[in-house]
């Protein structure tokens, strides 16, 4: 099928089909992502107790090695790791 105007009106998020702004773009950089980590691994470092409510542990649970992958692989592991280490300290306590 040639590609016409009418099925290039069609590509893109579902804003643009009523008439809205595309999607911006992400503003996330490895460097950012990389920085929110070590914040959340700084945070639980000096911790005596767990500083977040369960619903908030649950989410940073998952969120934290999904936005490790921003990193190379060896990084990535390690900080993983390291928050669990501290994760681990923390509810044993």
């Amino acid at each position: 099928m040639a590609d016409t105007d009418s099925s290039k009106a069609h590509r893109g998020s579902q804003l643009e089909l009523f008439g809205g702004e595309p999607a911006p773009e992400s503003a996330a950089t490895p460097e950012k992502m990389r920085a929110y980590l070590h914040e959340l691994l700084a945070e639980v470092r000096n911790a005596d107790t767990l500083p977040w409510p369960q619903d908030r542990l649950r989410l940073y649970r998952l969120l934290f090695p999904q936005l490790s992958y921003w990193l190379p692989e060896e990084e990535s592991a390690q900080l993983r790791f390291e928050f669990e280490a501290e994760l681990a300290r923390l509810q044993a306590a």
